[in-house]
This record gives structure tokens, sequence and C-alpha cells, in this order.
């Protein structure tokens, strides 16, 4: 099993692009401005979008991977989230104003899009790969993932804050390999971080305390202008865990 991030930024510019990750071909977790990246016959191959919440730069690419390939595709996108989620995204973004409703063309019955509503702690499988929704804490309903091979799993929190219940489900993991975790502020914005339901360094540090088995720890949705000072930062609240910043373009086989 192999994911790809096809973007980890906070924001754009240049060669900045928000999040989404790629599993295998099949699959986006979220669907941030890097899945624009993606060639037209690889969009095609998507069957799957797992969605952590509904801000635009985790659903950005959505309605333009359904207007481009929608048409190419001969059964719907499948689109995972929360019941929660998917109510926002169908009134404020799928909506005929901002987007067409996608899950109603060409008809209800043969839809672009199809809704799967998801759970906390429910496991979703295809082919050997599992993925369960973990908890988050963000300013909109949020959810993290587990990404799971059978041979080790690769945790993804999502935007999140200050979390006690995913540390509760991530220390029961008995074949963690990899934690990706944000960190979206640097520390003099801790303010910020706190009201916006993010973290900065001295919290990711806080939250990685609570980490009780042994993983590799990559930070992502750093802020453009400040990756420098807050990955510096990192490494001075967070030395002990050795975290590396996530990279776009980067690989992970598990």
């Amino acid at each position: 099993m192999q994911l790809k991030i096809l973007g980890c930024s906070g924001g754009i510019g240049g060669n900045l692009r928000t999040t989404s990750m790629l599993l295998d071909h099949d699959i986006l977790i979220d669907a941030g401005t890097g899945v624009g990246d993606l060639l037209v016959r690889e969009l095609a191959l998507i069957d799957h979008v797992f969605i952590t919440h509904s801000h635009m730069d985790h659903v950005t690419s959505l309605p333009f991977l359904a207007d481009t390939v929608g048409w190419m595709r001969d059964k719907p996108i499948m689109v995972h989230a929360t019941e929660e989620t998917i109510a926002i995204l169908k009134t404020h973004l799928f909506n005929w104003l901002l987007w067409p409703d996608f899950a109603q063309i060409p008809d209800a019955r043969n839809p672009v899009l199809r809704y799967e509503p998801l759970a906390l702690g429910k496991p979703v499988r295809f082919d050997g790969r599992t993925i369960t929704a973990l908890p988050a804490n963000h300013v909109v309903p949020a959810v993290g993932y587990r990404i799971d091979s059978g041979k080790a799993s690769l945790v993804f929190t999502g935007d999140t804050t200050t979390n006690d219940p995913l540390w509760d489900e991530v220390n029961r993991m008995d074949n963690l390999r990899y934690l990706i975790i944000e960190t979206a502020f640097c520390n003099q914005e801790r303010d910020l971080a706190v009201a916006s339901k993010h973290l900065c360094p001295s919290m990711l540090a806080e939250e990685l305390s609570k980490l009780r088995v042994p993983a590799e720890i990559y930070v992502t949705h750093l802020k453009p202008g400040e990756v420098e000072l807050t990955m510096r930062e990192v490494e001075e609240c967070a030395a002990k865990w050795k975290p590396r910043m996530l990279q776009n373009s980067q690989i992970f086989d598990f």
C-alpha cells in the first residue's frame, strides 16, 4: 500500500498545495489543491474520497474532480465523510449556487457523486486496506484517519487542536508506523491557534507527550511565510520525538 502526498501546505503560492493524499491509485484522503496536479487519466481512476472536514483547503478540488471526470466513469465517485460534513457540502457547496449538485447529475439514480456517511471508529475496508475515522477537535465537525495495511498503520490527524480522544485511540494501535500531525501556527500566534482550533509548536509538544507508542512523526499544514520559523520552533519544542516536515510528493509505503 502506498500513500503519496499531493499537498500538505496551509496555503497556496508557488509550488505550495493544500491538503490532499492519494492512496494507491483510487482513494483520496482530502481533496485540496494538490489534486489538480494529477493527470486527467489519474483523476478518472479515483473511486473514493475521504474528507476530514468541510474547509475549502481540504475540499476545493472535489467539485472540479466531479466536473472533469464524471462523464468518463461508469460508477459514482464515493464521498466518505461524517453526516455533519456531508450536510455542509450539500448546503454550502454542491447547492446549484456555488456548484451544481453532482449527486443529482445526470440523475439521482446515476449520479457522478454519491455520499457515504461514516462513523467514528467504524472501519471501511477496500481490498486489504482499512480506513477508520478518528476523533478530531476543530471549529467545524472534523475527523482524522487511520490507514491500515494490516502490516502497518499511518495516522493523519486532520486539522485539530488539543485532542485527548485521539491519543486514546492511537495508543491502542499495535502497528503504528507513521503519524502526520498538523502545526498551523508559530508559537507567537498561540492564541490564534487556540481560537481557530489548530496547533502551534508548543502545543504540538504537549500533544506528542501523550503518545505512548513509537512512530515516525511528520508535521503538516504549515502556513506560507512562517514555514522556517515554525519548523525551527517545532525542532526546539518537540526534539524528543524527532519530527520532520511533511513534503509534497513524499511517498509512504506500508
